[in-house]
Parts: C-alpha cells; structure tokens; sequence
C-alpha cells in the first residue's frame, strides 16, 4: 500500500497543487515538477524532455494563478518509426499552480535548458523602513 504525506516542509500553498488529485491532466502520465524556495524567488522546474520553447505556453490567468501549458508540436524532426515503449511523451498538458502572496507577479520570467522548464518566481521585497528617533516620556 503506497500512502500519500503532505509536503511540509513547502509552503501550505505548494501542497494544495503539488497534491495529484487536485492536478489537471490531460493523459496518463504527468511530467515532474521541483519546487525550490530560497530568500529572494521560488523556483519551478517542470521536466520536459525533447520539449522547447515553441512548446510552452506559461501565463498568469484572471485569478493571478500561473498557468503551465505543455503541447508538443511535431515537426520535421519527428520521428519516422514507432516507439516499442515510450514513458517520457507528454504531448499535452496542462497545469494551474496558486501562487503564494509574496509573488511578484509583475517580474516572473521563463526559460527552456536541457530538457528543464524553469519559471523564477522572484519574490516581493519588503523594506522595513528604519526610524530612529526620539520617544517622549508622558
């Protein structure tokens, strides 16, 4: 029997579209997403082997959640034959991930390397204003 633990050490806001049966998906099979947290930016990395960046449709939608959309276009390069097994082929797919309120939505950025999405979700900087003065004993 394989049991199913909450993340906790993420964010409760991770663990609410990292939990599977809350992930839409259009096939069988769906790729594997890393979720970093340092000081300055979370990170997403999404598994896309053979995937680029024509590839990807990556946006904020109406709520202000990212949307994650993944479709595999077949070109000249696809391949002639057919496949006797075949576990990486995610031709479509899509996913919604919540974002937490220290995102700055404004300054999201995306790129493709060595068969890895990347989405730096840098986060809101909060400058705590310093005042140094007096305080005056009643």
């Amino acid at each position: 029997m394989i049991m199913y633990t909450r993340n906790n050490w993420l964010p409760e806001v991770f663990n609410d579209f990292l939990n599977t049966e809350h992930m839409p998906r259009t096939n069988a099979t769906a790729p594997a997403i890393n979720v970093l947290e340092d000081n300055d930016k979370y990170t997403v990395e999404l598994a896309a082997p053979g995937m680029n960046k024509d590839d990807f449709d990556v946006n904020i939608n109406q709520d202000g959640d990212l949307t994650i959309k993944m479709e595999k276009h077949q070109g000249e390069d696809a391949p002639k034959g057919h496949y006797l097994r075949r576990e990486f082929a995610y031709s479509k797919y899509e996913q919604t991930l919540i974002l937490p309120d220290d995102v700055n939505k404004q300054n999201i950025s995306a790129r493709v390397a060595d068969g890895v999405l990347t989405i730096a979700l840098p986060k809101i900087k909060v400058e705590e204003n310093k005042v140094a003065r007096s305080i005056e004993i009643g």
